[in-house]
């Protein structure tokens, strides 16, 4: 197949540091070329990729703005609409449904974002869409759509090598905002007397949640912040960690980081929000909780005889990129399928009435 996918106008494909989204669309990628597909990558133009790459932006756009992504957007409708051999279009913005409504080939819509009343009511407007959830929590309280799948995100096992010998410290990684709880990790950790290291960086949105909650807490000691980090610096903090905390305060769609500990043998102990309960098996990935007091006692009293290889070999299971792949791959062949046999109907009459004339 010859497949476009349009990533965003905001972070390279992959992700130097931050970019959850991206990340995804680069493990899609690369696999997809590996399955032996045609790729055009819609991203920006310091990308690094396989496929071939067309780029409005010749580097990230950041922080966010709409206007960015709408004519980032714009420009790929416009490049795919000249491309004659196009056989589905794969997009990551609600935004980019209005122009692909106008490709004239089937287009396959996956979900990052949580639910949202515009959102919805965008998505019940372009009907003959084929959206993809990226958890079944996010399905279930999306608005009932016709044709909805549910396809995990999976990343290449062989980037997060395992490690069977953890370090004394605790670590979470991800947006230091208030909904993905930095400071709870830093309490829970505090509770259970382990050190603790926190990756990530402060948006500008969430000035006020650092200055008010969180740069007290960063001072205390055994708290170290690293900022922000790259694959390396990721993979090592999470195969050094005893567990990843992720004490999130939002339904969360999926999580990228939480199989990112996973696939490195690491648990991952998490509040029971979102997707959560779907991603973490219970005392084999990791260990659901409810409060900074329950995830304390996780750490002091689960953690000296988990089985992190068991951990391992679990996560390539359900979250390798050959199983998310294999599944975006098999939507993707039914849809032009589908689509060949409507456009083959469609045309079949005037073949019949020139014969007979």
């Amino acid at each position: 197949m010859k497949i476009a996918i349009v990533s965003t106008p905001f972070v390279s494909v992959p992700p130097l540091k931050y970019g959850g989204t991206e990340l995804f669309i680069s493990h899609l990628t690369e696999k997809l070329i590996d399955r032996g597909h045609n790729i055009t990558l819609f991203a920006t133009g310091d990308s690094k990729s396989r496929a071939e790459l067309e780029f409005l932006f010749p580097k990230g756009q950041w922080p966010i703005n709409q206007m960015d992504e709408l004519s980032h957007i714009a420009f790929s409708a416009k490049r795919i609409q000249g491309m004659d051999d196009i056989d589905i279009v794969h997009i990551n913005s609600p935004y980019a449904l209005p122009f692909a409504n106008m490709l004239g080939v089937p287009t396959v819509v996956t979900l990052h974002h949580p639910r949202t009343q515009d959102f919805s009511s965008l998505y019940l407007q372009y009907p003959d869409a084929n959206f993809v959830a990226i958890s079944q929590s996010q399905r279930q309280g999306e608005v009932a759509l016709p044709n909805m799948s549910v396809i995990h995100h999976g990343l290449d096992p062989n980037a997060y090598p395992p490690s069977e010998h953890p370090q004394n410290y605790v670590a979470f990684l991800g947006r230091l905002a208030p909904e993905k709880g930095p400071d709870s990790a830093i309490r829970a950790a505090q509770l259970a007397m382990t050190p603790i290291k926190l990756a990530g960086s402060v948006h500008w949105v969430d000035n006020d949640f650092y200055n008010d909650h969180l740069r007290s807490l960063l001072l205390k000691p055994n708290v170290q912040w690293v900022g922000e980090v790259d694959h390396v610096q990721k993979v090592a903090l999470l195969q050094g960690a005893q567990a990843l905390l992720v004490p999130i305060r939002w339904e969360e769609p999926f999580g990228l980081v939480i199989i990112e500990a996973m696939l490195c043998g690491t648990p991952v102990i998490a509040f029971r929000r979102g997707s959560v309960p779907e991603l973490v098996e219970e005392g084999v990935t990791g260990f659901l909780v409810d409060s900074e007091k329950e995830m304390a006692e996780v750490i002091k009293n689960k953690l000296d005889k988990f089985n992190r290889a068991i951990c391992r070999k679990r996560a390539v299971e359900r979250f390798s990129t050959n199983t998310m792949v294999a599944q975006y791959e098999n939507l993707f062949q039914s849809l032009v399928q589908k689509n060949r046999k409507e456009t083959f109907s469609r045309r079949a009459p005037s073949h019949q009435a020139a014969s007979i004339s």
